[in-house]
């Protein structure tokens, strides 16, 4: 029997705001002690009013139109009520049935794959709970609010994937989206993008879909890669004996590489939603959206495109830089220096971020500015210096924080092009070594190259090897010649 997976995923995302979504306390909690960013609005104290911050309003405004969505000029925020310690006041606010941001999607990979966006609306997060079990098997559960109100985007994906692999290339894909658009840190270790995940099965002969599992609070793409693996075919084996998949919500347990049940699935008439009664309608003008609109920057499928048709880079080089808003951003930089092109993308991804041990974060804070590696390259596109110089002054500029052009002055390196003295190197290397030019003699034309490094070796590199070859091969064909004689 052959099934096909169904899977939609709903992404929530902490925005990078100031504030909370609410009150003006800290939204940046990571390294606070427990409780401290705290006041009466996020603790849920009796009759603390919540103020909505503009902030998370624009930045997901921001999102719903680089996915492509209808933005609504009217929406409003809503109370879901459900019972759980990590929700102080006792209801969430959310957004039901009137979002930002609706019938959106978002095209990845080289193929073109889209998967349709059903909605992306606004809540704040909720609070962070721990639970401890000492050796005696007494537990006890910790809670910490200062998470509690964050400001939390959820963007709810259609069932458009089918395969696990396909899940985790689009989740890639959506992430890189919101670093470019600069809303959310993207710290995947730290909570900042979450995942759920919807997953059924059915016969492929079949319209009907089967029991939706999801799969809740996934923070890593492998974690959802490997949860969908388990998952689709626990379903498989469940259907294939007899066993009924059932509606529930599962959690995954990383170190068994499992899901496991967790209690039957709520649908949304168990959250008793009724508007937000202390907050007003949202009520957007087509001014704002267009000015927001204006604030987009360059989104990597359209910035892929740009650097293949119009910079001429190979595809593998245009997706790197593309797919990481560190490297897209200094590259730019590099071309806004006059930098050749396809030289500064292989300077760029080979030589430079091969020092940096391929850490694409360090590209900001480094001493080789764009403006410095532009020099660099041109310095060697001159022939001022060789390439093999050049990689040498390269990882100087790392350890000086020296100009490249000072740091080739200061220590002499400009390549050595005269001609009389890289003559004598190669007389001297054609004499120290017989054996070489007798097979050259004998038409062995690998032995050419025995004679090279020597006198690269003598000029330390700095002479201009394409004047070495041609004064070589002139040495060379006197030989031939005073052999014939």
């Amino acid at each position: 029997m052959i099934y096909i997976p169904t899977i939609g995923i709903e992404t929530h995302v902490q925005l990078a705001t100031q504030s909370k979504m609410f009150c003006g306390c800290a939204a940046r909690y990571a390294d606070a002690p427990p409780n401290t960013h705290v006041c009466p609005v996020c603790m849920g104290a009796p009759g603390a009013l919540p103020v909505i911050n503009a902030q998370a309003i624009d930045y997901t405004i921001l999102t719903g139109l680089a996915l492509n969505c209808t933005i609504n000029r009217f929406s409003r925020f809503d109370r879901k009520n459900y019972p759980y310690p990590d929700l102080v006041k006792g209801y969430q606010i959310s957004q039901y049935d009137h979002p930002l941001c609706t019938n959106g999607y978002l095209e990845f990979g080289d193929d073109g794959q889209r998967v349709h966006i059903r909605r992306i609306h606004l809540e704040e997060d909720t609070a962070k709970l721990t639970h401890l079990t000492d050796e005696s098997g007494t537990g006890e559960s910790l809670i910490d609010v200062n998470r509690s109100g964050v400001p939390l985007m959820e963007i709810v994906g259609e069932p458009d994937l089918h395969t696990p692999v396909d899940a985790r290339r689009y989740l890639q894909a959506l992430r890189l989206v919101l670093l470019t658009i600069g809303i959310t840190s993207g710290n995947l270790e730290e909570g900042a993008i979450r995942f759920d995940i919807n997953v059924s099965i059915h016969q492929k002969d079949s319209q009907e879909l089967g029991a939706k599992v999801e799969i809740k609070n996934l923070n890593s793409f492998r974690a959802v890669q490997r949860a969908l693996e388990f998952e689709i075919d626990r379903q498989i084996d469940a259907l294939e004996h007899g066993r009924p998949v059932i509606q529930e919500t599962r959690g995954w347990l990383e170190e068994k590489g499992i899901t496991v049940s967790q209690r039957t699935k709520e649908y949304a008439h168990d959250y008793r939603y009724f508007p937000e009664p202390d907050l007003p309608p949202l009520i957007l003008t087509d001014d704002k959206i267009t000015h927001l609109r204006a604030q987009l920057p360059e989104l990597p499928q359209v910035r892929k495109q740009r650097l293949v048709q119009v910079n001429g880079l190979s595809s593998n080089d245009a997706q790197t830089i593309a797919h990481d808003p560190s490297i897209a951003s200094y590259f730019d930089h590099m071309l806004a220096e006059h930098a050749p092109q396809k030289l500064a993308a292989n300077w760029l991804l080979n030589d430079l971020l091969g020092l940096l041990n391929g850490h694409p974060e360090l590209l900001e804070t480094c001493p080789v500015t764009p403006a410095r590696l532009t020099t660099l390259i041109k310095l060697v596109q001159q022939g001022t210096i060789s390439t093999t110089i050049g990689r040498q002054v390269l990882a100087k500029v790392l350890e000086q924080d020296a100009d490249p052009d000072v740091i080739v002055i200061r220590e002499g390196l400009v390549i050595v092009s005269d001609s009389r003295e890289l003559e004598r190197l190669i007389t001297e290397a054609i004499t120290a070594n017989q054996k070489a030019l007798a097979d050259y003699l004998n038409g062995k034309e690998a032995a050419f190259n025995s004679f090279i490094g020597p006198v690269m070796k003598a000029t330390k590199g700095k002479a201009n090897p394409t004047t070495v070859r041609e004064l070589l091969r002139q040495a060379l064909d006197r030989y031939r010649q005073s052999t014939h004689l």
